[in-house]
């Protein structure tokens, strides 16, 4: 009998904005450290200073290139406006991702964009589609469209490094 391999895609659910930022980037630097290619985008969520307007900044993990992604749309706008030329230009250190040697993708988000089919969707379904391991977060909001996008393929994890340590070594075996 033939065991079924699990499909190399993951996502940390969470519930409060921000909780799957920190547990992405230990984990990028864990594997990092023990000599893995770690390619993609986390995030970070920053302020313009003391009672600032909050910023969504994107790091690239192989170039160290950030990109702030806020789109600045003056006062009394929503936030979570995203930038979309400063989003296309990120999506840079994806399209590079889909190296033969790379270890594992992350892509900072699956959030409103990618759910309309927007924002890293089109990258995401291309490295999916070629197999390389990709690690995302969701939030709760937009579970069902990442079980759709996914076919419901993806394994959900809790925001932290035991989690994410645990599913990596799954798909080595």
């Amino acid at each position: 009998m033939n065991a079924t391999r699990a499909l190399p895609i993951a996502a940390i659910v969470y519930a409060a904005r921000g909780a799957a930022d920190g547990p992405m980037a230990d984990f990028a630097c864990s594997l990092r450290e023990r000599g893995r290619k770690v390619c993609g985008l986390i995030q970070e969520q920053t302020r313009d200073g003391p009672g600032g307007a909050r910023r969504m900044m994107l790091t690239d993990l192989e170039s160290g290139e950030r990109f702030d992604i806020s789109q600045k749309l003056g006062a009394g706008s929503g936030p979570g406006c995203v930038d979309p030329g400063v989003l296309a230009a990120a999506s840079a250190a994806l399209r590079r991702a889909l190296a033969p040697d790379t270890d594992l993708v992350m892509v900072s988000r699956f959030g409103e964009l990618e759910a309309a089919g927007g924002g890293f969707a089109a990258e995401m379904l291309e490295l999916m589609g070629e197999g390389v391991p990709l690690l995302t977060a969701v939030g709760d909001k937009y579970l069902e469209s990442w079980r759709c996008f996914t076919d419901g393929a993806g394994a959900e994890l809790p925001a932290n490094l035991e989690s994410l340590e645990a599913w990596f070594e799954s798909l080595e075996k």
